[in-house]
């Protein structure tokens, strides 16, 4: 019997009855194991008309180079320094951080609903390329895989301060990303954030109670059945996770066990470059535009935990993106979402399936919007 069990404590289904339940015609819950939490799929509800907000496709025309722009080469950022001619990737501390590495400690608290804890870090910024008209999609491989490298120094740079060093992109103004440039930033903190901290407890106890890594069993899992699978090769697999709440969420996984970047082998890091240009790609080809999204990686927790064993972590990047139906349609995260518990109408499956996102989600074609 699989357990499905509700916050109410009741099994809800089993193997059997699952197989006769059409999962793309009625409500269900699904739970996410990597959170400890629900999400409220409601198929039926595709069928109902949309009225919603219309976003202004994001702006393509977007110089090379602009003497102006922050991020740029050869231009002068907001604290008086002047970049450097760079070629390739350029990393540099944030000009304005959420995170100092010198914060003062906040003291004990008077009162249990008051608490409050130290917290202390540092935030970089690394530009991807010179050029603020390209994005990673647009990148060689080889440019990508130079990335990848960077990526994973800092890791090695910062995790034996830090426990934790986060690594994301926002892409798009539709995230809130400011500047157009092709950047993503890196916050290293004294704390184990949130989300990283759920996972690291429910990794932890998949593997007391399975003996097996949930991402490696999971990844194994998705690959012989098939069916939400947008991507793979011989070292990486792509899927729009079972319990993905964005419409078009997915989660790259490694084949093999990795707890973090440095640990991937150089084929590796070639095969993780060439599978994130055919899905971003991908995704631009979706809609016919720069696809908007946040991504971040998540690996084995650093700083004092690098002695100890970490053995239940999987490394894995998660892919956020906010259209729904279109390139000016876009997923909100309100109301009940925000009250009670995440919603998605559009299943997982049907996101990899339907004859509507076949053709852009899982054809070969190799180009991205707009062609270079």
């Amino acid at each position: 019997m699989s357990h499905t069990g509700v916050h109410d404590g009741t099994v809800r289904s089993s193997s059997c009855s699952r197989l006769s339940f059409p999962l793309s015609e009625h409500q269900h819950l699904r739970y996410n194991p990597l959170r400890g939490s629900w999400v409220l799929v409601s198929a039926h509800r595709m069928k109902r008309p949309w009225k919603g907000q219309m976003e202004k496709p994001p702006e393509e025309d977007i110089p090379r180079h602009d003497p102006t722009n922050p991020l740029c080469p050869g231009s002068r950022r907001a604290n008086g320094e002047i970049n450097p001619n760079y070629e390739s990737t350029f990393l540099f501390d944030n000009d304005f951080p959420a995170l100092q590495p010198d914060a003062p400690d906040p003291g004990a608290a008077d009162h249990p609903l008051f608490q409050t804890r130290a917290a202390r870090g540092v935030c970089k910024v690394m530009c991807f390329h010179p050029w603020s008209d390209i994005t990673l999609p647009l990148m060689q491989v080889s440019e990508i895989k130079t990335v990848i490298d960077k990526w994973a120094e800092l890791i090695e740079e910062l995790g034996p301060k830090y426990p934790w060093v986060q690594i994301f992109e926002n892409k798009g103004a539709m995230m809130g990303c400011s500047n157009p440039h092709p950047h993503c930033q890196v916050w290293a903190s004294s704390f184990l954030p949130n989300e990283p901290h759920l996972a690291d407890l429910n990794q932890k106890m998949h593997w007391s109670s399975r003996g097996e890594v949930m991402l490696v069993e999971y990844a194994r899992q998705e690959a012989e059945r098939k069916v939400r699978v947008v991507l793979e090769n011989d070292s990486w697999l792509v899927v729009v996770p079972f319990w993905a709440t964005w419409p078009f969420q997915t989660l790259l996984l490694p084949r093999r066990h990795v707890l973090r970047l440095p640990d991937l082998t150089s084929q590796e890091r070639d095969a993780l470059a060439s599978v994130m240009k055919r899905l971003l790609t991908k995704y631009d080809n979706l809609f016919e535009i720069s696809f908007p999204y946040s991504m971040g990686w998540h690996g084995a927790p650093t700083g004092p935990h690098l002695k100890e064993d970490m053995s239940h972590w999987q490394l894995h990047a998660h892919y956020y993106p906010p259209l729904l139906r279109s390139a000016s349609v876009r997923k909100f995260m309100v109301g009940y979402e925000m009250l009670a518990l995440e919603q998605r109408d559009l299943t997982p499956e049907q996101v990899v399936t339907s004859s509507f996102f076949f053709f852009f989600f899982l054809t070969s074609v190799f180009t991205t919007w707009p062609l270079p």
